[in-house]
């Protein structure tokens, strides 16, 4: 996704959930002050952030951010038959945010820094066995890149993001995961995590 400059200032999204760049986030919208971050986007073309949250809630008082965490630019919404708004957006550039506040209505809005994208760096042949996993775990579950092109196994932060959503962490790993800069360390931490899930 580009962006023209590093620095923004813009809404924060904090959810019980970790986005990841190139990850589809799915959103239902009923709170005024979110319904009002998805007019401002809208109208601008402009993104929110997403942030997991540390402390509280997604619903009611403002819940505390992590400091890290994804653009999110909205690509789909719809009203669903009980009248909620539902949106899709796409997860690109991760940042850091310097300073946040919350404005009258409850909405957090936050002075954030921009990170540069990942090198693109080989799935070294040790990582092979990550390669393996994520194509079983997309023949089940089924997600939206179910159809991305064989190439993208090769790219180490594709392969590294994808799996962090689809196996089974925890919100904290997840985190963690998406704090990492270099590729090919998320990739060894995953395999390391690995036996953890395997049948005893």
């Amino acid at each position: 996704m580009a962006v023209k400059s590093t620095h923004l200032d813009m809404p924060l999204f904090p959810l019980a959930s970790v986005l990841f760049p190139g990850g589809l986030l799915h959103l239902r919208i009923f709170e005024p002050r979110y319904l009002d971050l998805v007019r401002e986007c809208t109208r601008n073309g402009s993104p929110f952030g997403v942030c997991l949250i540390l402390a509280g809630h997604e619903t009611g008082a403002p819940a505390v951010p992590a400091a890290i965490g994804t653009l999110a630019r909205i690509s789909d919404f719809h009203r669903d038959e009980d009248g909620l708004l539902s949106i899709v957006a796409e997860g690109g550039a991760r940042f850091r945010v310097a300073r946040s506040r919350v404005r009258a209505d409850g909405l957090v809005r936050g002075d954030a820094k921009l990170w540069s994208g990942e090198p693109e760096v080989e799935v070294p042949v040790e990582f092979a066995l990550l390669q393996s996993i994520l194509e079983r775990l997309i023949e089940t579950m089924a997600p939206p890149w179910r159809l991305a092109p064989r190439s993208n196994y090769e790219d180490a932060s594709w392969l590294g993001f994808r799996l962090a959503e689809l196996l089974p962490l925890d919100r904290s790993e997840q985190q963690r995961m998406l704090e990492l800069i270099d590729p090919l360390q998320r990739l060894a931490q995953l395999r390391d995590i690995l036996p953890r899930f395997q049948k005893r």
